[in-house]
């Protein structure tokens, strides 16, 4: 299989259902964001952690599921969708992690250690992602377990920045104001 086709030098693209749109449609920006996030969570890993290496690969494949459910305007039963059961698997990953961590008492800055970053680096994009598919759903019907799931994504993305940067004796600082 070629890498390469040439059908989107016009600046259109493929969804799934083989409609054509363009490259700057909602949909496209949407699930293209998504594809950014996924690629972000993808220069974590190793983060030298195990447990969290494991639940950020599990988000990358939920990833896949988000952008082809968000690449199909019309899903048939069998096609891959964000469910309810991702979005809960996101909430048990941060109420692990949520046992380790201090309770948080303000707003911290998004640093740390070098996977601490990176992690709250692409929280910041999720929650692109996440404004992104909200745009969409204002135009088009979008499951919106999609967004839910971006959602709690980011949640469970500051939340592991922070899980390893604790791991990492990292300090978190609060701004100044």
């Amino acid at each position: 299989m070629k890498i390469y086709t040439g059908r989107g030098d016009e600046g259109m693209t493929d969804l799934r259902d083989m409609s054509r749109v363009s490259k700057t449609s909602a949909r496209i920006e949407a699930y293209g964001t998504v594809d950014e996030a996924n690629a972000l969570i993808g220069t974590v890993r190793p983060t030298g952690y195990d447990d969290v290496d494991e639940k950020l690969e599990r988000v990358q494949n939920h990833l896949h599921v988000v952008q082809a459910d968000l690449a199909n305007p019309d899903p048939d039963e069998d096609d891959p969708v964000t469910t309810a059961d991702h979005v809960e698997e996101l909430e048990s990953f941060i109420d692990e992690a949520d046992e380790e961590l201090d309770q948080l008492n303000s707003f911290i800055l998004p640093s740390g250690s070098d996977a601490g970053s990176k992690l709250h680096h692409a929280r910041a994009v999720t929650r692109r992602a996440e404004r992104r598919t909200v745009e969409l759903a204002s135009e088009e019907p979008v499951n919106e377990q999609t967004v839910a799931y971006l959602n709690r994504l980011s949640d469970a993305l500051f939340t592991l920045a922070r899980l390893v940067n604790k791991r990492d004796g990292v300090r978190e600082d609060a701004p100044t104001y």
